[in-house]
């Protein structure tokens, strides 16, 4: 049974969210409220959804931005015509809210045009004498309300008067008192007829100006206090129901205990704009006054100081007034209708926006259907989320309703206990995580929760400040969960009903901004703190000097690359200079939104041609998001930033990033949720990392990234074409001649002539191929082969530059392993390393290995790290290598030097020291591979992209030249040969000739040498020779250049005798 019922409950909880109806009924309902097919109707391009039930503007409006649609509008004739034609349909005779759309949501203005000034009273503290007398007659009342704002003296804490009405049967007829307690807050209290309500309307003895009404009605019996728009106190019950007597005389600042005079209970302080009028004014339009707003009840008196006679003491003052409402143009009392069943087409209408009526909300087809396939989706079968919230829920009975009825919730008390519950059921399903259907809802109830806190209907006085920073704490935590890095997949699938990631900080704004004074009642200072979010809020009192200190998000810890922004100290001296008596910063730092905005969605489709040297692929989101409101005196107000922010990018290959400071403007394209802005903000500073950013106003900002690739004109593109293919083809000739040399003059066999070797045979296939490569990239098969053999040979050259780089280290600095084995490590290295890179690329790539429109790695996606990334291993390792090898070779020089004289020394030390470090430079280059190292900067300048060409297109020239031609070893093997052909060469044709002694001995070098066939042999005694004879060639430096004697040796019987034959060479 159980079960069933959780059943139920989860079926009416989602028919609710996703199609639920306001639960405020008013008070003209539809003919046929059933007759579900009615209430939708579909155009070519919106669906209209009427809801029968009736709400006030406000909530009708903050109804539709709740189920991701907005309140009707008559902007265009064809939207008048459909509605018009809609109402008809359904039958509905009572007119519609519709929205305004040239009536714009009211935002913070520059301060200049946010104050007025009001001629004002001051009573000062230094007489008690002080008061100021009404000059009009006053008829009796049965309903009254005077609204008049305050100054107090905050030095003052004795009761005071503000106000006191006489009547000659009567003199404390009605009467405002206030105090102050020992928490320095001033209470007011009423005396109606003579009796004396209790103090409990408060508000902060902080020397601001506050505006305070009272009303009172006969008829309901009723009288209300409220402070700054907010109802504080509210009671009915007099003893005597009866109007208030005429011919009475209005004193402000003294309390008469005689009628007109007999003066106690003095107020000191400033009084300005008092207003009274002869009925009990509503909420609505306390809230107006509060702000300037003018109200459409006509007073009885207005403020006019040449209607008021005052003490001498008192003294006439200026005093500029917070007015937001004055340059706003703020509608208060009326919003616009729409009666469909007029005769007219159609029939628009102003009627006061606390009325209730029904509403119709529009959206488009797209986000309609698919907010229908969620919710059936969610419905048969519910997610794990979800039926952890309907158990928690169902856990207590007294919660159960707000589950089901989220549109209902009208306090903070039932918003705080959902949110409680999604909270704990996010904890308890975290490794499910959430499913789109589930951040849809709770999207809808963060907006919705954020909506009732702004209601102008809304007072959190009756909540404790722990209760408000519960509510924000789990509003918090939940917007984070929504946020999250994991769920950037599932905002793709939602994106066709929510308009982005910012829907959630504009509503955690909202919230935020309007349950500040709670949040900071008892403190200065708040911060709630979640993975994602970082908030904060700072208040200050301006006469204290500016203590506000730069907001910063979390990070590294070095404050210099924080994301941060603060305000000028400049201009929180302007808020004091202009009346304000206290400042409130709201700040908020988010570091996940960056991977929720789709990148391909978020750079321009058709890159455009900026100039002959970069193309600009277009704009994304380089940082994290920061934000802050300024509130003065609670109010909002427009106020200059300063903010850095760190760089976070994807890798482009060949591109370059132009930060740029903006805003996000939720005015910008309203349908879409906003856009980025740039308007009012400027770059201050670049730095590699972060950029620092000024803006003229406050809302939320980020640094955007203009993604630039490098762009070559036509002519230096052919240019750079022909020197590739040409400095290749050198190149591979280069490295073919070098590599036959190795083998051909045979070079001694040794473990860096292997590598030698193996370097030339890879880097000679690599650049083969990629002469080959525009010839393949006609054909897909044949491209893509060419792709992974490319891949594979370039990665196998720098793998044995990465092995020359290891030997050399072996040989300069240390010798840890024997030549076998280290061998056996360099082939693993050289060979193995590549084709198993290559292979797990192809591997994990799939469909993304290949670039679109030439044979190499894509560079759009992550493959082209599997060919970056060992490169800058590879020239990372090879480069400390160079450096060592020059530290020793300095090293040796300098020693060489010493062992000189002093004075020779002197004079080569520079020129060894100079070619130490020149030589390993110049030979190691190469094989290194550190020319590479221009690759990384061919996008700054073209100039670079030749010089990279040129460097690397004739490495194998290089190589020839170095390795080849003036390498010792192959010097020396060719001249072996040389030599060895000339001995050949000359004893074929040599003659005998007489040896003649010499008084003075030749010079005489020797070789020894195997005996030839060819040589002749000469004895005067007979026996074999041929196994004991050696042949012994002299050079005689005083023969001739071309003379050498030639010196048979043999063994005779019994002892050792050499015979000597000369032979000179005759026409050889």
């Amino acid at each position: 049974m159980t079960g069933i019922l959780l059943t139920g409950l989860v079926l009416f909880f989602l028919e609710v969210i996703w199609n639920g109806e306001p639960t405020h009924a008013g008070p003209e309902t539809m003919e046929h409220p059933h007759e579900q097919d009615k209430l939708i109707h579909q155009t070519s391009q919106w669906v209209l959804k009427l809801y029968n039930d009736s709400l006030p503007f406000s909530r009708a409006e903050s109804f539709c931005r709740g189920q991701f649609s907005s309140l009707i509008t008559m902007e265009q004739s064809e939207d008048k015509k459909e509605t018009v034609e809609f109402l008809w349909q359904t039958g509905l005779r009572s007119p519609v809210w519709v929205k305004d759309h040239i009536r714009s949501d009211s935002k913070p203005v520059a301060l200049s045009r946010q104050y007025l000034e009001f001629s004002a009273l001051k009573f000062p503290k230094e007489s008690h004498e002080g008061f100021a007398r009404v000059k009009v007659s006053f008829p009796a009342m049965s309903s009254v309300s005077m609204c008049v704002r305050v100054q107090w003296d905050t030095d003052w804490n004795d009761v005071s008067t503000v106000f006191s009405y006489a009547a000659p049967v009567l003199t404390n007829e009605f009467q405002l008192r206030g105090r102050v307690d020992m928490q320095g807050r001033i209470h007011l209290a009423l005396i109606i007829h003579g009796k004396h309500f209790p103090y409990k309307a408060s508000f902060p003895n902080d020397g601001a100006w506050h505006h305070v009404c009272v009303t009172w009605s006969r008829i309901s019996n009723h009288w209300a206090i409220y402070v700054d728009g907010d109802r504080k106190d509210m009671g009915s019950g007099t003893d005597m129901h009866r109007d208030i007597h005429g011919d009475g005389i209005l004193i402000l600042g003294q309390d008469q205990d005689s009628f007109g005079g007999n003066f106690t209970e003095p107020f000191f302080g400033n009084i300005t704009d008092l207003n009274v009028w002869n009925v009990s004014l509503e909420t609505r339009h306390v809230r107006a006054l509060n702000l300037c707003s003018a109200t459409i009840q006509e007073k009885f008196f207005s403020w006019n100081l040449s209607l008021i006679d005052s003490h001498l003491v008192v003294k006439e003052v200026q005093a500029p007034l917070f007015c937001p409402a004055v340059h706003q143009q703020m509608e208060l009392q009326e919003c616009r209708t729409l009666q469909g069943w007029s005769d007219q087409l159609p029939s628009l209408g102003w009627t006061d926006c606390s009325d209730f009526l029904p509403f119709i909300c529009r959206s488009s087809r797209e986000r309609h259907h698919r907010m229908e396939q969620i919710s059936k989706s969610q419905s048969s079968q519910p997610s794990a989320f979800m039926n952890q919230l309907m158990k928690l829920s169902n856990k207590n009975q007294s919660e159960l309703g707000l589950v089901q009825h989220p549109s209902g919730l009208d306090n903070l008390a039932q918003a705080s206990a959902l949110l409680s519950f999604s909270v704990q059921a996010l904890e308890d399903t975290q490794q499910e995580g959430l499913q789109p259907a589930d951040m849809v809802t709770l999207i809808q109830l963060l907006t919705l929760t954020a909506d009732i806190s702004s209601e102008p209907s809304f007072c959190a006085e009756n909540s404790t400040r722990d209760n408000i920073q519960e509510l924000s704490q789990h509003f918090i935590s939940v917007a984070d969960s929504i946020i999250s890095e994991d769920n950037a997949d599932k905002w793709k699938a939602i994106k066709e009903v929510v308009n982005g990631p910012m829907d959630v900080v504009k509503s955690i704004d909202r919230m935020v901004t309007r349950l500040s004074p709670s949040l900071t009642a008892e403190t200065d200072h708040v911060t709630i703190h979640s993975p994602n979010i970082k908030l904060e809020l700072q208040q200050q009192r301006l006469d204290e000097g500016s203590k506000v200190k730069s907001f910063c998000g979390p990070g590294s810890e070095t404050p210099s690359i924080l994301d941060c922004i603060s305000v000028p100290h400049q201009k929180i001296q302007d808020l004091q200079n202009n009346g304000f008596y206290k400042i409130t910063l709201v700040n908020t730092w988010y570091g996940s939104l960056r991977p929720l905005f789709n990148p391909e969605e978020n750079i321009t489709k058709e890159p455009t041609v900026t100039d002959g040297t970069q193309r600009c692929l277009g704009t994304v989101l380089g940082s994290s998001v920061i934000s802050t409101t300024v509130l003065g005196d609670d109010q909002p107000v427009s106020m200059a930033v300063h903010f850095q922010l760190q760089h976070k990018v994807q890798n482009f290959i060949d591109a370059v990033y132009d930060p740029v400071c903006a805003f996000w403007d939720f005015d910008h394209t309203p349908e879409a949720g906003g856009w980025w802005n740039t308007k009012g903000c400027e770059v201050v500073s670049k730095h590699y990392g972060y950029t620092v950013c000024y803006c003229n106003h406050t809302t939320n900002f980020a640094v955007l990234l203009e993604v630039y690739e490098t762009q070559r004109s036509p002519e230096n593109e052919k240019a750079l074409q022909v020197l590739t293919f040409i400095g290749c083809g050198v190149s591979l000739c280069g490295l073919l001649f070098t590599f036959i040399l190795f083998i051909a003059v045979g070079v001694p066999k040794s473990d860096r002539t292997t590598v030698h070797k193996n370097l030339i045979a890879a880097l000679g296939l690599a650049e083969l191929l990629l002469m080959c490569s525009d010839w393949a990239a006609e054909y897909q098969a044949a491209c893509f082969m060419v792709t992974a053999l490319l891949h594979l040979f370039f990665m196998a050259s720098f793998c044995w530059m990465l092995v020359e780089g290891l030997l050399l280290w072996s040989k300069v600095v240390s010798v840890n392993i024997s030549e076998d084995r280290r061998m056996k490590l360099y082939y693993i290295i050289g060979w193995g390393l590549p084709v198993l890179m290559v292979g797990l690329t192809l591997v994990i790539s799939r469909g993304k290995y290949k670039a679109h429109d030439h044979c190499w790695l894509s560079v759009k996606t992550d493959t082209i790290w599997a060919f970056v990334g060992p490169v800058i291993f590879v020239l990372t390792v090879n480069a400390v290598v160079l450096c060592r090898v020059v530290m020793v070779t300095v090293s040796s020089a300098h020693r060489r030097a010493k062992m000189l004289s002093p004075s020779f020394a002197s004079k080569m030390q520079t020129f060894d020291l100079t070619w130490a470090v020149t030589r390993p430079v110049l030979i190691l280059l190469p094989v290194l591979g550190l020319t590479w190292i221009c690759g990384v900067l061919v996008h700054l300048s073209v100039v670079v992209s030749y010089i990279f060409i040129v460097l690397n297109s004739f490495q194998g020239l290089y190589i020839f030249l170095v390795y080849a031609v003036y390498n010792s070893e192959v010097r020396n093997a060719i001249k072996r040969i040389k030599e060895k052909r000339k001995a050949l060469s000359f004893t074929n044709c040599s003659q005998p000739t007489s040896f003649l002694p010499s008084q003075r001995a030749p010079v005489t070098s020797w070789s020894r040498s195997p005996p030839t066939s060819s040589s002749p042999e000469t004895s005067e005694t007979s026996g074999p020779f041929s196994s004991t004879s050696t042949s012994l060639v002299i050079k005689n430096e005083s023969f001739k250049k071309e003379s050498f004697v030639s010196f048979s040796l043999r063994q005779a019987s019994g002892n050792q005798v050499v015979q000597l034959t000369g032979f000179k060479p005759s026409g050889c």
